[in-house]
């Protein structure tokens, strides 16, 4: 059985806490991957001063435990940890957590890719970036739109 859990929240996470929470107790567990993306201080050649993200709460969270099904049904994976911050973020502060669990290194990079991959284009969230000009929207980028097509899927906002 996996251990799965999605959580959007306005604080902060610590990476340690959530990796040993999800690898606790199962001694099947070879191969732990995470990725934690960051607010960078510059998008698309400006500055960026703060990123603010909204969201549905109850539909975020259902589209984001899609994706892990999906996830599932890829790859024989053991646990899946999904943390997306919302609210007003820093440069530098954490955005967003993804850590699988399996009994393989493969298994773990490849999940971790395809959830990454899912999450940047198939989420419902809202990003708006305040840069020295004001604010802006940020739009979804092709490239991300591409790297969802590589797992034979096609991006919905396209």
């Amino acid at each position: 059985m996996s251990l799965v859990r999605v959580t959007i929240q306005t604080e902060d996470f610590d990476l340690t806490e959530e990796v040993a929470a999800l690898r606790q107790g199962d001694a099947r567990v070879g191969a732990v991957c995470t990725f934690v993306g960051t607010v960078r201080d510059r998008n698309d050649g400006q500055a960026v001063g703060s990123l603010e993200l909204e969201h549905y709460p109850g539909m975020t969270e259902k589209a984001i435990e899609a994706m892990v099904d999906q996830a599932l049904a890829r790859f024989d994976l053991f646990g899946v940890r999904i943390i997306h911050r919302v609210g007003l973020l820093a440069p530098q502060d954490q955005i967003v957590l993804v850590a699988v669990t399996s009994a393989h290194r493969g298994e773990s990079f490849q999940a971790c890719e395809f959830l990454m991959d899912y999450l940047k284009t198939q989420a419902p969230f809202w990003k708006k970036e305040e840069t020295p000009e004001g604010s802006r929207w940020v739009d979804a980028r092709s490239s991300d739109d591409a790297a969802l097509a590589r797992w034979g899927i096609e991006a919905s906002n396209s």
